[in-house]
């Protein structure tokens, strides 16, 4: 089913954007599309990952703490999520690569933004 407005063409390339944003952090919400340079709004990427959703093809819920709204992931990403949650060590160090694509510090985690290369 259609909304008033899309076209084929654009839910396509709509649900191509949202496989991609899966596959890069394994759960999207709101926030992390802001960094994105896509053309598109948030309301056509919800759009899309609730009918993705629909089909069985990612999980919709609560998954990230401090973030408000609609969150989507993967099975295996939702998965590990849990996992850590129940094997991590309250207090405990993780660290990230720089240059990390999940090096979000300073875009949606409070704090310095942590540039990718040194000067």
């Amino acid at each position: 089913m259609l909304f008033s407005g899309e076209t084929p063409d654009r839910v396509a390339a709509t649900e191509s954007v949202c496989k991609a944003l899966l596959e890069r952090y394994g759960v999207v919400f709101r926030e992390l599309t802001v960094r994105e340079s896509f053309p598109l709004k948030w309301r056509e990427l919800l759009q899309v990952f609730r009918r993705m959703e629909d089909r069985g093809e990612v999980r919709g819920g609560r998954f990230v703490d401090g973030f408000l709204g609609e969150q989507f992931g993967l099975a295996v990403a939702v998965e590990s999520l849990r996992a850590l949650r129940n094997a991590a060590s309250p207090g405990e160090a993780v660290t990230i690569s720089a240059s990390d694509p999940l090096n979000l510090a300073g875009i949606i985690i409070p704090g310095g933004r942590v540039p990718a290369l040194s000067k």
